[in-house]
Order: C-alpha cells, then structure tokens, then sequence
C-alpha cells in the first residue's frame, strides 16, 4: 500500500513534487522517494526541473527491504513504476517468466507488474492481475504512459490532462500542485453533485481540472502527441459455474499472504463475520480481530462481534470509538482529501488508528451488501417497484419538511429508478435548488452509467450500487481513512473471481429474506449466533450530539464561509434558514453535517490552491 502520483510534459520544479510528495506522506509511512527524467527519458538531478517526475510514499507489506522501494526501474531504465496496492497468486506467473530468463531482484508484487508488463504488454499482464491496484508504468520505448484502477475500485486514481502535459495521484491534493493557479477552480457540478450523494462520483472531482478515473478502467498518454485514452477493461459479469465458497476460501487464503502482522476488522454483521467463520474454519485462529464499540448507543454491536469471536476462537480487542470529535474534525477532513460527507467515516478513522498500533494489515467485510442486496433501501424501494416510469408532477418548493414526508414526495415526482438516488442522505433535488436559488437546473443524480444489464428489479438497483456507491463511497471511505494511518485494508468478498461467481448465482438463491442468507452456506456459526435475525444496524455515529456540541461553535459561520468558497453558488441566507431548522427537525442532521463538512473542506482546498504556481 502506497502513495503515488506523476507528471508529464512541460518542466517543472523540484517544489511541485515535493508538495505532491508531501500530500502522500501518510499513506507511505516507510520510504518515500522521487525519480526525475527529461523528455527522452534520461535521469535529471532531483533539485532541476523536470519533464517527467515519478513520487511515491511506501507502506511495506510485501519484502520490505529498500530493494523493493519504488519508484522501480527495469534494468536498463526504459521502463519505470509506481503501485500502490497488492495483487495475490502471482507468483506461478512470476516463476514462469524466471523460467524464461527473467531475472528478479526482489520478492515484490510490484516487480512482478513490471516485469509482466515487459513480458505481455498491457493488455496482457491484466487479466493475470488479481487484486486491489493502481498503479502507473511509464514505457520511454513506446512513448507511452499506462494508468491502471483495480476493477472494482478499492484503490484510488486522479488526473489532470491539458496543454500542460498530464499528472496524476492517488488523492486530488497531491494533482493540485501540478495544475497552474488560474486551473485550480471548484467545479460548480461537483459541489452541487456533492449536496445530493454526500460524495463526487467519478468521473468527477471537486476541482473543474481534475479527474477521477472509474474503476476498472485505464489511461493511455501518448508523450509525443499529449493525446490521452481511456479504455475500460473490465465489466461484472457472470462467471461459469463455480464454487462460491472454494473462491472465497482461496480469496481469504491469498489475502493472508503478508510480511507484516494480520488483523481483521470484525462488526456484529454478517459480511465480516463470515471472513471470520471462514479463518476459524481453515485454521486461521490465531489472527488478532477488533471491534468498534459506542458505549450507551444501540448501534453497538462491538457485544455480538466479542461473541462471535469467543465463538469462533479468535482474539477480540474492543476498540471505544470517541463520542467528541470537536479536536480531531479537521484532521479526518483533511483525510477524506476532497468533500465526502460518509458519517461513518469518522469511527472508521478512529478504528484505523487504534488498529495500526497493533497490526499493519486487517481484512474486512466489505461488499457483501452490494453482491447480496443487503442495504434496507433495496427491500424498501423494490416494494414500489409497481410504479415502473409512473410519476406526479409536484410543485418545487423549500424542503425542509420531516424526513419521511419529504423522500415520499421526491419519489412520486421520479419514475421507481430514478427515485432510487433519493434513498440516500444527500440533500434533495427541492433542498439543493433551495440553497442554490441561482442555479437553472439540478438533476437527481450524477451518477456514472453502469454497464450491467440488469435481469431482475434487484440489479437495476445494484448495478447503480456497483458503478458508483462501491467504488466511490464504500471503498473511497475504506481506502483514505485507513491509509491515513499506514494501515492496509483487504477485502476478500471482492475478489473479482469471487464476485463473477456470486454474479451467477440464481436469483433466488442470490436474494433471500432476510438478505445474505446465501452465507449461512459458507458460514454456518454465524445461524447459530443469530447474526441473521438481528436487525441491520449500519457503523452509524452519534449525529445529534456531534453538531449539538462539538460542532456547534462551526455552525453560526457556515453560511457566510460556503457562500464566499463557492462564489455564491450556495445562498448564505437559504443556507442559514436550513441550519435553524434542523433545531425544530432533527431529521435533517446528515444534511447539516454534509454542509459543515463541504465548509471546512473548501476552506482547507482553498488556501493549497493558493499555494505554488
């Protein structure tokens, strides 16, 4: 697990890639480092301006030794990388290629990509690729630079393109020093994109001049024209038949290859409660698990996942998640790189950190909603599947009415699928065009098109899931909060085998009531413990206390402070008349925490785009 990030194209300063640098450096706690071309792809001293610049800030995982330090270089210095992830089972691939000669220098998973890559081209060396990756090889024989996301999006990729040249990063902060000033503007979409998902879906970011780049695709950037393609390489299909539960223990198994200690992220669910049934199962009990706990609140289910490890035989440290977040709010902003306004990002945070002091890799649970249908949302809008393109018209007016009057009306103004986007906790269209009175138009959502045909009413819902809400919501959370402390996160139920398999399940065997039963196969213990049973309680915080005390003092400011860092697009007045509400209608909380949220991190975003050229 890694930083990277990289420029191309016209020269610039030793001071840029050190501020690139600098935006990395706690997602590489063990080594960081720069290598520096000019356009042939000569090295150039570090201190001089450069054509072509490769960063890179080290977490070790796999053979820590220096050797293994990027940015790595092939022998005769033609072909260059920086990675930042772990890919498993290559080493039969990489055993094949020593028997053709090919010579390795160390025992890296990073090596073997290059090495890969030397061996079968791009298009080759992906399809052998198993695992969570980004990564960036520059190839000075042909030209070219290739830029890789993993295919279900557990690893991060930003990038900016224009006469400039082209750069990218693993975060927005780490592009931004590359992009000349007058090129460092808020989108006026993604803010308005982030009032309605809580997040900016790719391809967007919240910078008019940086990209996202979607999960499961790739760029080509041609150096002699400055041409840049995208190409996708990858879509969730069904696999032939398989079994699920020998994929899943292969998925575990491979993810238990590390030189550094292992933990697993344990709740009271099912997701990670089945990693766990299965490690207890294969002889892995000797793996240290931890759990979140929110003293006096019943959303903690840190009891049921202590009992679930006592069951299965497996260590349990119960981690108290901090009910005051007034001290640390502006650093876990900061974290979250851009505006994201997940409420769960903040225990995943303080887990993360206390977790790290003990382990530098922890397996985790997610994905088992998205491939199982076990998000409340998906039982509660499928029961008005009957609507189909059915709609009201209904007059625009200030929202600000109780949570359950408003989604109703929302959705009778959609047809059922666009009324989807509603069942999350953005603002709604009527807020959004409330405290945006300028803005023409808002549209439901900005979500990417998936690429799924849907077969039942359930994946016309998770294909929307699959595309956006993962990648960019889920796995985003998972990837920043714990890279914020050095700490590596793996999920084995997306292990695109695994999921192709699942994928190609019958409907009914797939879609179950409750949802997940489907695990009771792969994990008995957890019928037993009655895991199936319990009510769905999500990794939800205290909101009301939050803006009630800790971060009550940020409210009054607000208005005036998002109306000046958007330019006006967010009306001060509008924006103050939702923040006095939320005293009488305690259900607009997520939407007042979202506004807090994009304030402090617009503010943070605008004095480093200040910074520099």
């Amino acid at each position: 697990m890694c930083g990277i990030a990289g420029h191309f194209g016209t020269p610039v300063g030793a001071h840029v890639r050190q501020r690139m640098l600098a935006a990395l450096a706690r997602r590489g706690p063990d080594a960081r480092h720069v290598a520096t071309f000019d356009a042939a792809g000569s090295r150039v001293a570090a201190d001089a301006p450069a054509a072509v610049g490769l960063v890179h800030t080290r977490l070790s995982i796999i053979d820590p030794r220096p050797v293994a330090d990027q940015p790595m270089g092939t022998d005769d210095g033609a072909l260059w990388i920086v990675y930042n992830g772990e890919v498993y089972g290559w080493q039969g691939d990489a055993r094949a290629l020593s028997a053709r000669g090919v010579h390795f220098h160390t025992r890296s998973d990073t090596e073997f990509i290059l090495r890969g890559y030397e061996a079968w081209g791009i298009e080759g060396l992906l399809p052998r690729l198993r695992g969570m990756f980004a990564f960036a090889i520059i190839d000075f024989r042909s030209r070219r630079v290739h830029v890789v996301r993993d295919r279900l999006g557990l690893k991060p990729v930003v990038y900016a393109h224009g006469e400039r040249g082209f750069a990218f990063g693993s975060v927005v902060r780490s592009v931004l020093p590359w992009l000349p000033r007058a090129q460092r503007g808020f989108s006026a979409d993604a803010i308005d994109a982030y009032l309605a998902h809580r997040y900016v879906p790719a391809p967007r970011t919240i910078f008019t001049h940086i990209a996202r780049l979607p999960n499961a695709h790739r760029l080509e950037y041609d150096f002699d024209t400055g041409a840049l393609a995208t190409h996708r390489y990858w879509s969730p299909r069904p696999a032939a038949a398989a079994d699920c539960g020998a994929l899943l223990d292969e998925a575990i198994k491979l993810r238990l290859v590390a030189d550094r200690p292992l933990g697993l992220f344990l709740s009271g669910g099912i997701d990670s409660g089945t990693i766990a049934c299965r490690l207890a199962a294969t002889g892995h009990r000797e793996l240290r698990s931890f759990s979140a706990a929110f003293p006096g609140s019943p959303l903690d289910e840190s009891a049921e996942a202590a009992r679930t490890a006592l069951v299965l035989g497996l260590p349990n440290e119960r981690i108290v998640v901090p009910t005051a977040i007034g001290g640390d709010f502006a650093e876990i902003v900061a974290t979250l790189d851009e505006p994201f306004a997940d409420p769960s990002s903040f225990p995943t945070w303080y887990l993360a950190r206390a977790t790290e002091r003990q382990v530098k890799v922890v397996l985790g649970g997610d994905g088992g909603d998205e491939l199982f249908a076990g998000y409340k949302r998906i039982a509660k809008h499928l029961r008005n599947a009957w609507r189909g393109r059915l709609r009201l018209p209904l007059p625009v007016l200030p929202d600000l009415r109780p949570k359950g009057v408003r989604k109703a009306l929302g959705e009778m103004s959609l047809d059922w699928e666009s009324a989807y986007a509603l069942r999350f906790s953005g603002l709604t269209p009527n807020q959004r065009r409330f405290v945006q009175p300028a803005r023409a138009s808002v549209p439901v959502h900005y979500w990417r098109e998936p690429d799924l045909e849907p077969v039942t009413r359930h994946d016309r819902l998770l294909r929307w899931d699959f595309a956006n809400y993962l990648p960019e919501y889920v796995l985003r959370k998972a990837d920043l909060c714990t890279m914020a402390h050095g700490l590596e996160l793996r999920a084995p139920l997306l292990d695109h085998r695994f999921v192709e398999a699942v994928l190609a399940l019958p409907a009914p065997e797939r879609f179950t009531s409750p949802p997940k039963r489907y695990l009771s196969r792969l994990a008995p213990e957890l019928e037993r413990l009655g895991a199936f049973s319990r009510k769905k309680r999500g990794f939800n915080p205290p909101l009301a206390g939050w803006l009630d005390h800790d971060l009550a003092q940020r409210l009054p400011r607000v208005p005036e402070s998002l109306a000046r860092s958007t330019g006006g697009q967010l009306d001060a007045e509008r924006v103050r008349a939702m923040i006095e509400a939320y005293a009488s209608t305690p259900a607009l909380a997520e939407q007042i925490l979202s506004l807090v949220i994009l304030d402090e991190s617009l503010r943070q975003l605008s004095a480093l785009r200040e910074e520099g050229d």
